[in-house]
């Protein structure tokens, strides 16, 4: 089978380790044929990234904080002294305090919908203004992670709901401004997953259980589904596909009620 991605390079924000989602849409993008850059935020995670990173051939790796404008402006002058064109950017950039992914959002401070809204939503408009001038001359695709929760109620999840929904509004609204320079903005929306992220919802092997179950596939998806998806979304099959939400979920969307042994 022909390399999808052969000759392209790309940059994957987010991982955090071997279960992480952006680390499954990384390794099917290597197996693709990419060549890619990772960004990472502190030592710690540093360290888990580092021995992932050589292991796709990549040794390009910059520590970034996303609410930091500098520390933003920094990595993306890296990246183009290293390349000065990019054909993907992978955003796997989500956070809430996880206090507050208990109960009820009646309860969410103002302070960490604040914190949670520019971590998890303005941080891909951010990125996508510094990805743009990379991608300009010869087109591109902008990818992000969002939940089903930015538009039907899930337990817990709470804030991060808002903040998936507004994550959704940006992809469609960065596709429309974007899409005449051939740079093509699209989002992966996964049911629950054994995640470092996921793990952080109240609730978590409940919902992940249930799901499971109910799914038309009875089936959460896998990483390798999800990094499927994506190789697809950024490669010139996907050339005409922008401003979507692609759900790789087992078809739990498409669920009015649970399964009949499940009610």
């Amino acid at each position: 089978m022909t390399k999808q991605l052969e000759g392209k390079r790309g940059l994957i924000m987010g991982v955090a380790n071997e279960r992480s989602i952006a680390w499954g849409i990384a390794k099917a993008m290597h197996e693709a044929g990419a060549e890619l850059a990772f960004t990472y935020q502190g030592e710690a995670f540093g360290k888990r990234l580092e021995p992932l990173a050589a292991s796709v051939g990549s040794d390009f790796m910059v520590d970034v904080d996303v609410t930091d404008d500098g520390s933003l402006d920094a990595a993306f002058e890296q990246l183009a002294a290293r390349w000065p064109t990019i054909d993907f950017l992978v955003h796997a950039i989500a956070f809430s305090d996880k206090s507050e992914l208990t109960g009820r959002i009646l309860n969410t401070s103002r302070s960490n919908f604040k914190n949670s809204l520019d971590i998890s939503a303005y941080s891909f408009i951010d990125v996508a203004r510094r990805a743009h001038p990379l991608m300009v001359d010869n087109g591109g695709t902008l990818l992000t992670l969002t939940y089903m929760g930015s538009t039907r109620v899930t337990p817990n999840y709470n804030v991060m709901g808002v903040a998936k929904a507004a994550l959704e509004a940006a992809v469609r609204y960065l596709a429309n401004d974007l899409g005449p320079e051939g740079i093509r903005v699209n989002a992966i929306s996964p049911g629950p997953m054994k995640t470092l992220a996921g793990a952080a919802i109240g609730g978590a092997r409940k919902t992940y259980k249930h799901t499971d179950q109910n799914a038309p596939l009875r089936s959460n998806a896998t990483l390798e589904a999800v990094g499927g998806t994506a190789v697809y979304l950024a490669s010139d099959a996907g050339a005409f596909t922008t401003g979507e939400i692609v759900r790789v979920d087992g078809g739990f969307h498409v669920l009015g009620m649970p399964q009949y042994d499940h009610l």
